[in-house]
């Protein structure tokens, strides 16, 4: 499948403005993540590919979790390989992380709301002004961003990337886009 299909896919399933633009970051941090780990460009395509797609049945199961990741998995059904709907169960505890793939993943999910929310609460809600030194200060503020899991994007150990090293690759991918997510 390439990117296209997929934002085609994830327009056409994902009604929300901010959860396309959650699934596209994380996209985006997928490949930055694959490039980093020296994954071969094909491959660095299919781990954007399955960032993109990792939330497709969010409208859905958002009230039923317990079928998340499942059900996007049924719907994409040969459109991606094993490894991609895997990756896609994992990230939403449905499945072991094994692969390179499936820590990314995990990892990248909630560094989308934990750098956005740093973008927005500055005066100008830039996200080309947020810097790694406020992320790191911010990490340590529980009420803020509190949907954003630490422990999950720690988890960017086990790809053998220190939180520092992690949360400046996700922020430079995530700044290289910035207007496309309006911030």
């Amino acid at each position: 499948m390439t990117r296209d299909e997929a934002i085609a896919l994830l327009e056409q399933h994902v009604p929300a403005a901010n959860l396309k633009n959650h699934c596209l970051a994380v996209g985006w941090i997928m490949r930055a993540l694959a490039e980093r780990l020296a994954i071969p460009s094909a491959d660095a395509d299919r781990w954007e590919v399955v960032g993109v797609l990792h939330d497709l049945d969010y409208a859905t199961t958002a009230e039923d979790f317990e079928r998340h990741g499942r059900v996007t998995v049924e719907m994409l059904g040969a459109r991606i390989d094993p490894e991609m709907a895997h990756a896609i169960l994992a990230h939403a505890a449905k499945a072991p992380r094994e692969s390179l793939m499936d820590k990314a993943l995990y990892a990248a999910d909630p560094v989308t709301g934990f750098i956005v929310a740093a973008a927005l609460v500055r005066p100008d809600k830039s996200l080309r002004a947020v810097e790694v030194s406020s992320l790191k200060k911010r990490w340590k503020e529980k009420a803020f961003a509190r949907g954003a899991d630490r422990e999950q994007m720690a988890s960017c150990a086990e790809l053998g990337l220190e939180r520092d090293e992690f949360l400046a690759l996700s922020l430079a991918a995530m700044q290289t886009h910035a207007e496309e997510l309006g911030l």
